[in-house]
């Protein structure tokens, strides 16, 4: 599938925010399109959009570095249009604007309810990495 690769704009905040909610990504405590404004064109965040000839925005990735390490979250790419390597490509270029940066290694989380995503990482190179992950909300629980 012929797809340009290019940071998002704010004009695809919808087009994005609906295809995560497509693939399944959001969650009722997170509002995806403040999660969008939030990373999108900032210095150590981004959003990453794949457009099709006519525009539309059938993949996303959302990347970002804390100084020392890289994280991918909202890696989607449109249902109707799985199995055409959008996915692998989207990663690709994520992966290029951390080595852009100086970011010698990149770190991903599945939740739990999606472990169908695990052999797609496994065949770009990821590894479940054993740690205990801990959290604290800052704002209030959900």
């Amino acid at each position: 599938m012929d797809v340009t690769i290019r940071p998002a704009t704010a004009e695809d905040e919808d087009a994005v925010v609906a295809l995560w909610r497509a693939c399944g990504l959001t969650v009722s405590y997170n509002d995806p399109a403040a999660d969008f404004r939030f990373a999108r064109g900032r210095g150590a965040s981004d959003v990453l959009v794949g457009a099709d000839a006519a525009g539309r925005v059938v993949a996303s990735v959302m990347v970002g570095h804390d100084g020392h390490r890289g994280w991918l979250y909202y890696v989607a790419a449109d249902p109707e249009s799985r199995g055409r390597g959008l996915g692998r490509r989207m990663i690709a270029a994520a992966e290029d604007w951390l080595r852009a940066r100086g970011v010698a290694k990149v770190h991903l989380l599945v939740r739990e309810t999606n472990t169908r995503v695990v052999g797609f990482y496994e065949q770009l190179g990821f590894e479940v990495a054993p740690r205990v992950m801990m959290s604290k909300w800052l704002t209030g629980a959900p």
